[in-house]
This record gives structure tokens, sequence and C-alpha cells, in this order.
């Protein structure tokens, strides 16, 4: 759909009218469009009236006073995949051409940018004089350096650069700590921590296979579930696979996701560490099963070597009822400690000895199960979400108030230009 002609919303309806630039293919099963989804939800029951602007990919989404707009680029590729591309930037090209539209035709209170939008809203907000929100998921900085070894040399730039969108903000909005670290050392305005939730009871998932029986599995099940990035730690994984002492040969390690490049390289990998027939990889399997999958395994691996983002796929594994074993790096400590987790160094044998000791010890993994349980709960459930958005607009909507930065002044829609 293209972007509004006129001030289209018969009334404003909500406390704030946002326009809400999501420069991804919205809505996809993936981490940030979740979120997303999660916060147009938060605001909708805050009676917020929003445009949301986004690619040309995705499902509709249709929530009160939520209205969805497409920026369709010509040749528009049938593909966005997460991270940076050349796709995306080429689409991003035309979002921005898009919301400039909108933000000259129609009168907004705030614009919320999330990622590299937040350098669109940087401009659209100087050109009409709307105060934006930087919605940091990520820092592309150090996404960009972890992917490409040439730019390491100019990371220190890149960082200088992700700065910018922060030091205009109104307020910024990570979704871990350590984002919201570098936020505060940036921006003058407010930084509120929106973390991420458990997307386990989301939707019923109706019958799923029995991996057990599917695969043959008569001892203790591992589960990793996740695209199979270096990043990610695979390769860790299946080398403590192979260092599992000869009384857990029986063991197997089922792998949820991957696309067939990946899923052939690592099947090779296991290959050559000779657990071929230790290992599963069974592919992709939808989000909304996730729960059912989770909950057959006796022990579940996040066994990520680099990154500080917290993965979303962490909460659900804490809210599964099955203990968890990953590394000792910030991407997990920023969420839990050794009283809901086996923490390991990233080594093959330091991740081999922690699943064993788990193994060897039932009662043990109930505990950290269910302290881990206890935790989402209370911090990273839909509610704990619902209740952290709707503090953060909150004080947002008093900064604009208080700043006299809010536009509309009646009940009725000003004229606009066309």
């Amino acid at each position: 759909m293209s972007p509004p002609a006129k001030d289209e919303h018969d009334k404003p309806g909500g406390t704030l009218r946002i326009l809400f630039l999501a420069p991804q293919p919205f809505f996809q099963e993936r981490g940030t469009t979740i979120a997303i989804d999660l916060l147009l939800k938060a605001l909708a029951q805050r009676d917020d009236t929003v445009d949301v602007l986004t690619f040309h990919l995705g499902e509709d989404r249709d929530y009160p006073r939520i209205r969805l707009y497409r920026a369709a680029p010509p040749f528009a590729p049938a593909e966005v995949k997460p991270g940076f591309s050349w796709n995306k930037v080429y689409c991003d090209l035309f979002l921005f051409r898009d919301a400039f539209r909108m933000v000259r035709r129609n009168r907004y209170d705030l614009i919320y940018a999330v990622e590299e939008a937040g350098f669109m809203a940087m401009i659209l907000g100087r050109y009409a004089s709307v105060p934006y929100v930087f919605d940091m998921d990520s820092s592309m900085a150090e996404q960009l350096a972890e992917r490409y070894r040439w730019i390491r040399p100019v990371e220190p730039i890149l960082q200088w650069l992700e700065t910018l969108p922060m030091r205009g903000a109104l307020s910024v909005v990570p979704m871990c700590e350590h984002l919201a670290q570098i936020a505060r050392r940036h921006c003058a305005g407010s930084v509120h921590v929106l973390k991420d939730v458990s997307l386990l009871g989301s939707r019923s998932s109706g019958e799923v296979e029995d991996l057990r029986r599917s695969l043959q599995i008569r001892g203790p099940m591992l589960m990793y579930v996740g695209n199979l990035k270096t990043y990610q730690g695979i390769d860790l994984m299946l080398e403590s696979v192979a260092k599992l002492p000869a009384r857990y040969s029986h063991a197997r390690l089922v792998v949820i996701g991957g696309n067939d490049a990946s899923l052939e390289k690592y099947r090779g990998k296991a290959k050559e560490l000779g657990v071929a027939e230790q290992v599963h990889f069974v592919g992709p399997r939808p989000v909304d099963a996730l729960g059912d999958y989770l909950t057959q395994a006796d022990l579940l691996l996040s066994p990520r070597i680099t990154g500080t983002n917290t993965p979303m796929k962490i909460y659900s594994y804490l809210d599964s009822g099955v203990a968890v074993v990953a590394t000792a790096l910030l991407t997990h400590t920023q969420v839990m400690t050794d009283e809901h987790a086996a923490l390991t160094a990233p080594e093959p044998d330091a991740m081999a000895d922690a699943i064993v000791r788990l193994l060897d010890d039932p009662e043990q993994r109930m505990r950290l199960a269910a302290r881990a349980r206890a935790l989402v709960k209370r911090e990273h459930s839909r509610e704990a979400f619902r209740r952290s958005a709707h503090a953060a607009f909150s004080e947002i909507e008093r900064r604009v108030a208080a700043n006299g930065l809010r536009k509309r002044v009646s009940a009725e829609p000003e004229p606009t230009e066309p």
C-alpha cells in the first residue's frame, strides 16, 4: 500500500500520533519483527494512533488504530534476509522516500525508528520539527565488524556514526543492557530497555512430531534451535558432542534450524568429527511449535561464541522447563546467572563437562529449569513487556509535552499539505 495522500485518520484516537519506521519485512517470524509486533500491540492497548511504514514483504497485521503502509520499490527483491545486505539498502532508500512524503502530508507527534531507520529519523525529525525515538535492536557496527573482517580497521568510525541517532533522539529504546550502556553514554534524553520475551504459549501449535520416535532416540536428547551462522558456535557444539564420554555415546543432539547450505556444511563437520550418527539436523520448524519441541529435550544448548545481543530464543529456552547449557559470555550473562543455567567457557571440553554434569544430576536440572521459568515470568513475559512498554511511552509522552514538541493541539485533525 502506498503512503496516504492526506491525513486519513478519522480522528486522532490515541494519546500520541506516531510514524513508526520498520525497515524489515513485516510481519515475518524473526526476532526483530516479533519484537515490533509486540510493541505495536502494546501501543494499540495504550490507544496511540500509529502509521507503520515497512518493507513490501511480510504478512499484514490488524490492530486498532494501527495502519500499515508498505514501501514498494521497482524491481522489488523477493527476499530481504536479516542483517546487512544490498537488498536491504535498496529497500531502505524507498522506505526513506515514502517516509519523507508521509511527514510532509501528515502531522505526527513522534517518529519511532527501528535500527537503521534512526538515521532517517534524524533527517525527517529536523525537517518536520518532530521528535524521534531510536529503537536500538543491535549494534550495527559490531555486526558488520563480526561479519566482514576487512571492516574491522574502520570499526571505531562505524561506532561513532552509530552514536549519531542516539545524540539527537528524545529517547533510545535498546533491547538489552549492553546496548543500554552504549545509549546512556550518548543520549541526552531517556533510555528505556524493552527486553525480549518468551515465545512459548502464544498460539496452539497443534500436533507436533515426536522427535524421539521419528529419530529413534533412546538416550538423552540435547537440542539446539536457531540459525547455523558461525557466531552461534555450531562448531563448538559439535566438538563438545565429540568430547562426551563413552557412557553417553547414546546421547543425541537434535539441531532445529538452518538453510540448505549451512545444513550441508555442518553435516560434513559432524562426519569429520565422527559424530554424524549422534547429531540429527532436522531443518527449520514453525515458531509457534517451538515449545512443543523444546519440552522434548533433556538439555537445551546455546553455544554462541560472539556478539553481545541476547538471542530471543534464550527467553523461550528459559521458559521451557528444560535446563539450559550456555556459554558464559555477555550475550547470555546479561540475562541469566548460574542460578538459571549451566554457564560454561566457550571451549569444547568445558561445554562437554557441563553437559555431563547435568545429565548426571536430574535434580539440578529441575532446580535450574524452575528458577529459569520463574525469571521469565517475572521479567520476560508478554505482560512484563506490556508494562515496560506502557511505562516507557508514558514517560516519552511527558517529554514530548514538556518540551513543547507536541504538534496536535485539538481533537480534530489539522489541515495538512497535499
